[in-house]
């Protein structure tokens, strides 16, 4: 710990005398694409190759550090319990398989059926349009995170099972960023030039930069062993139940897994009120889960919107951390391990692939510019369709109502499913636009009567 103690004085020239971690060694074929190098006028780092710690072991960490170790980067990987499954409803969608080359074997169904039930339990099936070999996949996290940490690890990159309890920020732009975590019950430190900061919603690396507070949600849900006539029914079935029985602004799922379905709900508004929910839930889908056994409960925070500060200094935010998911569908798997993705390509980019030292606006022209120019414009229209269909049971319905028609099913999946904007024809946009004018109306009509009937 002496020489800890000592090093975290040094310049930032002085990092090659740390004590450091063994590096495993690199499988030359891992990179995931190679990137185009630019001349920096960076300051070059002599003697070594930059040092990066990445904070958090999940998609966006793992994702990280494996574009940065296959891109020359001295990468540390930072996970706190690599045994811990992270609570997720886990659908990822089909792009990720391909993109992110996820063995077929990790998907535990095949989603070709998809269910939307509205507050009065009108149902509407949400898979017409799907083409044959098309499907959501479903996952556990356990399994991905455990396979996307060991393949940064085949990159280069340094796994540290250890809880990180603090980021020392230098005071100048020549000092590293000191790591000071814990590890087999014993404090330790490490001094890096770069810091992604991958440790989720509660982020400890956002908190050290100062990063701003968010809005956030709080999920909830049981895996549920079914018997097996019962999960016959949910081999490749997911359904979304909507109502202020089950979320006020929000939804619940049941979603199967290998040997259990996922059943869950989420709220940002009634936070305390949440295990009244998952009673509602529960409730809902009685009938169908009648039998099952409960073999784990689990909650989590879900961040609302991005963070005020993504990058501040030479430390970048990646998924839940940075606030990476999105309204109205709640995902944040995929986004998570692009955001990840793009920031260690960034950071191999601007340091021309570890040979020289990288700044505040490095990060944000190859990062945050490239990432808000693919993505703002999808987290805007969420948020928007959350706030308009989301408000009540009868927008509720309306937008049940909606999900009925096939042009809006195609539309949505293939943009879910390959995050790509869906090509379309005007005057589909025209008809789809006017539907959903007629459904908010006569929803809003249909309620009247209801709360009329009631009295």
């Amino acid at each position: 710990m002496a020489s800890h103690a000592a090093s975290v004085t040094c310049l930032h020239s002085n990092l090659s005398s740390l004590s450091l971690p063994s590096r495993r060694s690199r499988n030359e074929h891992s990179a995931p694409h190679s990137l185009t190098i630019t001349a920096s006028k960076n300051p070059p780092i002599s003697g070594r190759s930059l040092r990066a710690a990445v904070i958090g072991g999940g998609p966006a960490g793992s994702s990280a550090a494996e574009s940065l170790a296959s891109g020359g980067i001295e990468t540390f990987l930072f996970e706190r319990s690599p045994a811990a499954a992270k609570p997720c409803g886990g659908a990822i969608p089909l792009c990720m398989l391909d993109e992110f080359k996820i063995p077929l074997q990790l998907v535990d169904r095949h989603v070709t059926e998809m269910k939307i039930i509205s507050p009065s339990n009108l149902t509407v099936d949400f898979g017409k349009t799907l083409h044959p070999g098309e499907f959501i996949a479903m996952v556990r996290r356990e399994v991905l995170d455990s396979f996307l940490r060991s393949r940064a690890e085949s990159s280069g990159a340094s796994l540290i099972t250890g809880l990180v309890t603090d980021l020392e920020v230098p005071s100048s732009d020549s000092a590293p960023y000191v790591v000071h975590y814990t590890s087999n019950s014993s404090p330790r430190s490490l001094a890096v030039d770069v810091v992604v900061g991958a440790d989720g919603a509660n982020s400890r690396v956002a908190k050290s930069i100062k990063a701003g507070d968010y809005s956030w949600a709080i999920a909830f849900q049981e895996r549920i062993r079914l018997p097996e006539e019962k999960m016959k029914y949910y081999e490749n079935l997911a359904e979304m139940y909507l109502g202020s029985d089950v979320s006020p602004d929000f939804y619940a799922w049941v979603f199967p897994k290998c040997d259990h379905v996922a059943v869950g709900t989420g709220t940002i508004c009634s936070k305390q009120e949440i295990k009244a929910f998952q009673r509602g839930i529960r409730e809902r889908v009685k009938p169908k889960i009648a039998g099952g056994e409960v073999i784990k409960v689990e909650a989590h925070p879900i961040p609302e919107h991005p963070r005020p500060v993504r990058v501040r200094g030479r430390v970048a935010l990646v998924g839940d951390a940075a606030g990476y998911v999105t309204k109205c569908s709640g995902e944040g798997i995929y986004f998570a391990a692009k955001s990840g993705r793009m920031c260690g390509e960034a950071i191999v980019k601007a340091s021309e692939r570890g040979t020289r030292e990288v700044r505040e606006e490095d990060l944000r022209r190859e990062y945050l510019r490239e990432w808000d120019a693919r993505y703002v414009s999808t987290y805007r229209l969420l948020d928007l369709l959350q706030s308009v269909f989301y408000r009540s049971n009868r927008t509720r319905e309306a937008l049940v109502e909606l999900c009925g028609d096939e042009y809006v099913q195609r539309m949505s999946l293939d943009s879910y499913m390959y995050k790509r904007l869906a090509a379309g024809s005007r005057w589909e946009d025209v008809k789809m636009a006017a539907n959903t004018v007629g459904s908010l109306v006569r929803a809003h009509i249909m309620g009247r009567h209801v709360d009329a009937l009631k009295a």
